[in-house]
């Protein structure tokens, strides 16, 4: 072997045994997910919706919930990891294409805008607080101040279920 040659198999060396000792592996873990809670008021008669159903509340097709009380969506703000993984998976947008359709259905009057607030805790203490209100946080921030609805049967972190954002 010249000289040439050993700095270039001592590179791949240090590499293949740093990635044998865990080092390496973050590019996987940044991919890791972790489940959505989708979470309601205590007095909502609701603890089971289906994946259709939650499309149609977070979308404004549906204002008031089978205890007659209208429905408050509360967002997290634009650019939050929880928004972007909501954007995509109940309304198939991305932050750009949803505020143009959310503006065209408060426009007309279809839609009332959401409550938007910044933080996970703020989610927890406004639907505390809004007997009709629905939010969404991570599953680990979910507190008995508010009631996770399941979705298709499924609650966060069962095999099956949907609702999932990157892990942080």
């Amino acid at each position: 072997m010249d000289a040439l040659q050993m700095p270039l198999l001592r590179v791949v060396l240090g590499s293949l045994l740093l990635s044998l000792l865990g080092a390496a592996p973050t590019a996987v873990r940044a991919q890791e997910a972790e489940p959505l809670a989708i979470v309601v008021n205590r007095n909502n008669p609701l603890s089971e919706i289906s994946l259709a159903d939650l499309r149609r509340v977070f979308r404004g097709q549906r204002s008031r919930w089978t205890n007659g009380r209208r429905v408050t969506l509360v967002m997290r703000d634009p650019g939050a990891p929880e928004r972007d993984a909501i954007l995509r998976s109940l309304y198939g947008l991305d932050e750009l294409e949803y505020r143009r359709s959310y503006i065209r259905a408060v426009v007309s009057g279809e839609a009332e805008a959401p409550k938007t607030l910044v933080s996970n805790n703020g989610v927890l203490r406004f639907v505390y607080n809004v007997p009709g209100a629905i939010g969404y946080v991570r599953a680990r921030d979910v507190n008995e101040s508010v009631k996770t609805l399941r979705i298709d049967g499924r609650l966060p972190g069962e095999p099956g279920y949907l609702l999932e954002v990157s892990a942080q």
